[in-house]
């Protein structure tokens, strides 16, 4: 398993133009957060027969992140620390939109497709296509990439 180092360095070859950058720093948190709303909109809890609260709670997005977690914490107990902080604050965000009544699906799923069209056109920009093309690892790269380079810029 490559180190974290060594898979940030790796993200950071395909995301140097700064329009490319500024995009990606905009764009992943909605599609961290898009990706588990529409992940916690699959009910495996009522699927599986549990009831009540629980039920609510157990989903496709709750289920994943469960191995996603481990392999945080496999590249580094402050990569779990930083993603548990984006799913707590992801999950806030999605409880409250169904305290609200929004309508997440159609929401989450428009939110989705924007952030990666302008994803993809920052791509376009870059001449580099995305690190996740060659690794499905680089999808979960993305979140501690921006934020490693928002503390940079605290």
């Amino acid at each position: 398993m490559r180190s974290r180092s060594e898979l940030m360095d790796a993200y950071l070859l395909s995301h140097r133009h700064p329009t490319n950058s500024t995009i990606h720093s905009i764009c992943v948190p909605p599609i961290v957060f898009s990706t588990l709303a529409l992940a916690w909109l699959v009910p495996i809890g009522h699927w599986i027969g549990l009831e009540g609260p629980l039920a609510d709670v157990v989903n496709l997005a709750t289920l994943a992140s469960l191995p996603i977690g481990i392999y945080y914490l496999m590249l580094s107990v402050g990569s779990f620390i930083t993603m548990s902080v984006w799913f707590a604050l992801c999950a806030a965000g999605i409880l409250a939109f169904q305290a609200a009544a929004w309508p997440l699906l159609p929401i989450a799923a428009v939110m989705w497709v924007v952030s990666w069209a302008l994803q993809i056109y920052g791509h376009k920009l870059e001449g580099a296509k995305p690190s996740a093309a060659d690794d499905a690892v680089f999808f979960l790269i993305g979140p501690l990439f921006v934020t490693d380079k928002w503390m940079r810029r605290l």
